[in-house]
């Protein structure tokens, strides 16, 4: 099996993604440093025991996840579940990368990106044919769905598509001609949405001033879940990674209902 050494391909991660450039609530990168060279890797949402025991299985060298460990203000003791996962890490030598709003970014790889293809939602983009984007670092994605349809019609497609039932807010008979979208917990950016002029916002969770908002704006809001819009970037990152370095990446996805 062809192998690449480990810091060539985090190397290769962080070119990718600028990841250099994006002020986180986590560190991006290699957060957790195995064997030196990786010819498999298993990716994932999140970093959870679940995917550990999977990559163990799979006999794999890394793991590649979007929602990765060391978050700011969390309890930095190395205890209880975050233990267990870390000894599981360490006695297998088997390196975690993490991409968190570098993954989320980034215009063809990225969790917004590969959604918008996921969903047939067409961005709308500027003179040099870059997607259009509002919001705190450009993460909103501004676009038109696959044809004209009322509230109701849109929501089942995306339910179809995401094999998920949305959480929908709005009038199911409105007609939407014009979308934005953020994958995850993205509900704090509708207000640039709305902003936008569209008709309708997609992301994974809501919260409870989001329905007031989608009510008193007129903009119909969809929630689509956390994990179920963001599955596809790492996808798209690890089949990238493999295309370059001739290495093997499956994708193991640990449902959550969240």
């Amino acid at each position: 099996m062809t192998q690449v050494p480990l810091h060539e391909l985090a190397a290769w991660f962080d070119d990718t993604l600028q990841a250099g450039r994006f002020r986180d609530y986590c560190p991006n990168g290699l957060q957790v440093e195995g064997r030196g060279a990786v010819g498999r890797i298993i990716a994932g949402v999140t970093a959870s025991q679940a995917l550990i025991e999977a990559a163990i299985r799979e006999k794999a060298d890394a793991i590649l996840v979007h929602h990765g460990w060391f978050w700011k203000n969390e309890d930095p003791r190395v205890r209880g579940p975050k233990r267990t996962r870390l000894a599981l890490m360490l006695e297998h030598g088997l390196s975690l990368f993490a991409y968190h709003l570098p993954l989320d970014a980034h215009p063809l790889l990225g969790n917004n990106a590969q959604l918008g293809r996921v969903l047939g939602w067409t961005p709308d983009t500027d003179t040099a044919g870059a997607p259009r984007r509002c919001g705190p670092d450009e993460l909103v994605w501004l676009g038109r769905p696959r044809a004209a349809m009322p509230l109701a019609e849109l929501a089942r497609d995306v339910g179809r598509r995401l094999a998920r039932e949305p959480l929908v807010v709005g009038d199911a008979q409105r007609p939407i001609t014009r979308v934005a979208w953020c994958t995850g917990a993205a509900q704090g950016m509708m207000d640039a949405a709305v902003e936008a002029g569209v008709d309708a916002y997609l992301t994974g969770e809501v919260s409870e001033q989001t329905v007031h908002l989608a009510r008193e704006t007129g903009v119909a809001f969809i929630g689509a879940g956390h994990h179920a819009t963001e599955r596809y970037g790492v996808q798209a990152l690890g089949a990238a990674a493999a295309a370059q370095f001739g290495i093997r990446c499956d994708f193991v996805d640990i449902d959550n209902p969240a």
